[in-house]
């Protein structure tokens, strides 16, 4: 199984461009053809809705800004096809960014609708400029040449899509795998989880907004020496509604779901304009009705596409161990044993009329373990979040080694070596044990998408993992690395969120309840690996309700009820404190 997915890949591709070559007449090779320019397109909302979480319908917009520009510049001031191609691409790039620098900070419902507002924007300008052609166009548009020879609109055209879809497949499969891949797969679930492991959550947001921009802009390109008219009809929002139902209809998580979903969009699209007018006796888009009728039952019954019972075919082969020997990465320089390490000043968090922390403050030194604790509701978890820049503070400053950090976003804290885990746990389930903690390695790491795309940053890949490989095995996790993060129970699930955080190379740890869902052996491990790391002069802030287990770990525990600080001490000295009693069992007796 694992040789047919590693050779999946060159057959489709030899099956693809020799399609051209075989005798098959020239309605197939024209299916081919759009069926290469829906999968570019798709491919791009496989990376922004599928992968980041983010929905467009406004992505035939941007295919028109390709084909217009294509138009223009060829057929009005007869430059060069490839001079038009590059500045399509810098146009659509240039109003990605414009666009997305409005709407991707926005969530919920409000994105779908600015993309469609800002679709609509674009297709009626394109309708309405009188050098555009308005509604007419653009016609005249000349065979595209390549080394001097024209590639018309069929077999040579055919044959230069294919490789540009192939291309652009192997370039988003490749970005998957890697550093920034797996930034991009943080995004979807929001924010706080990326941005506590270092991942600016809008720039990547922007990355990919851009290159789903370019790739429709691409299919533009082509699209216009195929069609060698360009009218506003193409790129309308009905359009773009269409790229996205191709996208969910193959599988919107999937880069071969872009090829799956268009083939059978493109094949079945044109058989329904046959038959159903026939069935009806009238004629008419009958097959929107149909589409309409299958996306509800996709989105039901297969919500991950139709790629979800094709993948079946390639199981999930394991990832190749190969980085036995690889260099460590970069490590910070640790503070020395006692330096204050974090001052928590007076510390205030309100939400509206209620103060969920109240002037709460205690320090840590490096190399001491300082519990947390108090009752459900007396707002340890607040008080983490304040701490690494998930809340914004009401009043107070909390300092790190002398430098004021509140207010810093939560990647700038984790950049100075704070780094956590959550109450909830937070994790990538789709990717493995081994991804997900090496998406801790993110600020210890510098490959970038272009890097990533053209699979230059293997090397640095070998060293993330090398490391996340040895962070699992420092909780005994390692023989689970290759299981997918979603099918682990909640115990494994937090250790394997603690070797993440252990990934960034913290000066500080802060452990959010780590013990929760543990068995009694599991927690016994826990506690060895922590004093461990105390041991290595590792400094750890840990929220826990397990009594038995912060009594025997912790040098100082801070205990908090109603979002103030009762009582400071050592262990013996909480278990001895009457208003500790008071504050767990409602009673001073």
């Amino acid at each position: 199984m694992a040789a047919a997915r590693r050779f999946a890949f060159p057959l489709f591709a030899l099956a693809a461009l020799g399609l051209a070559a075989l005798p098959v007449p020239d309605f197939w090779i024209t299916q081919g053809i759009y069926i290469g320019l829906y999968a570019l397109v798709a491919l791009g909302l496989v990376l922004l809705t599928g992968v980041a979480g983010l929905t467009s319908f406004g992505q035939a917009a941007f295919v028109g800004v390709g084909a217009y520009t294509a138009a223009a510049l060829v057929v009005k001031l007869s430059l060069s096809p490839w001079l038009a191609l590059l500045v399509g691409i810098a146009l659509a790039v240039a109003a990605a960014l414009v666009l997305g620098a409005i709407t991707l900070r926005m969530s919920g419902h409000y994105l779908p609708l600015a993309t469609i507002a800002w679709g609509l924007a674009l297709n009626y300008t394109m309708a309405n400029m009188d050098w555009l052609g308005k509604y007419d166009g653009i016609l005249g548009v000349p065979e595209l040449r390549l080394f001097g020879r024209d590639l018309g609109t069929g077999r040579g055209l055919y044959a230069l899509v294919w490789v540009i879809a192939l291309a652009a497949a192997w370039g988003c499969a490749n970005l998957l795998d890697s550093r920034p891949g797996r930034a991009i797969r943080a995004v979807k679930d929001g924010s706080t989880m990326a941005e506590a492991m270092g991942v600016s959550t809008f720039r990547y947001k922007l990355v990919v907004f851009v290159l789903a921009a370019v790739l429709a802009a691409v299919s533009g390109w082509l699209f216009a020496f195929f069609q060698r008219t360009v009218n506003p009809s193409p790129f309308s929002i009905a359009k773009g509604i269409e790229y996205l139902f191709v996208a969910v209809l193959g599988g919107v998580s999937h880069v071969w779901g872009a090829f799956l979903g268009a083939g059978v969009v493109r094949i079945v699209e044109d058989q329904l304009q046959v038959l159903l007018p026939r069935l009806f006796g009238a004629s008419g888009n009958y097959e929107t009705i149909v589409f309409g009728i299958v996306l509800v039952i996709v989105l039901k019954y297969a919500p991950d596409g139709l790629w979800s019972f094709a993948g079946r075919l390639l199981p999930r082969a394991d990832r190749k161990r190969d980085w036995e020997g690889a260099p460590a990465l970069p490590a910070r320089d640790k503070p020395a044993r006692g330096e204050p390490l974090l001052q928590v000043e007076a510390v205030r968090k309100q939400f509206g009329g209620l103060t969920a922390v109240n002037d709460v403050s205690f320090d840590i030194r490096a190399g001491d373990i300082v519990g947390l604790i108090g009752p459900n509701g007396a707002g340890k978890s607040t008080t983490f979040n304040l701490i690494t820049g998930v809340l914004s503070l009401s009043a107070g400053q909390v300092r790190w080694r002398g430098e004021a950090i509140g207010g810093l976003p939560s990647r700038e804290i984790a950049r100075r070596g704070i780094s956590r885990t959550f109450q909830h746990v937070k994790m990538i389930p789709e990717m493995t044990v081994l991804e997900n903690v090496a998406l801790g390695g993110y600020l210890r790491s510098s490959s970038g998408t272009l890097r990533a795309m053209l699979r230059l940053d293997r090397e640095e890949e070998r060293r993330l993992f090398a490391e996340a490989e040895r962070q699992l095995a420092r909780i005994g996790m390692a023989d689970r690395m290759n299981e997918l993060a979603g099918n682990l129970a909640l115990g494994p699930q937090r250790l394997m969120e603690i070797a993440r955080a252990l990934c960034t190379d913290p000066a500080l740890l802060l452990l959010d309840e780590p013990a929760a869902g543990l068995r009694h052996k599991e927690k016994q491990a826990l506690a060895d690996v922590l004093r461990q790391l105390k041991a290595e002069g590792m400094s750890l802030l840990l929220v826990e309700h397990d009594m038995e287990f912060v009594m025997g770990l912790t040098d100082r525990i801070v205990v908090m009820e109603f979002g103030t600080r009762l009582m400071e001490g050592t262990p013996a000295e909480v278990q001895a404190s009457p208003e500790v009693r008071a504050a767990y069992l409602g009673t001073e007796h």
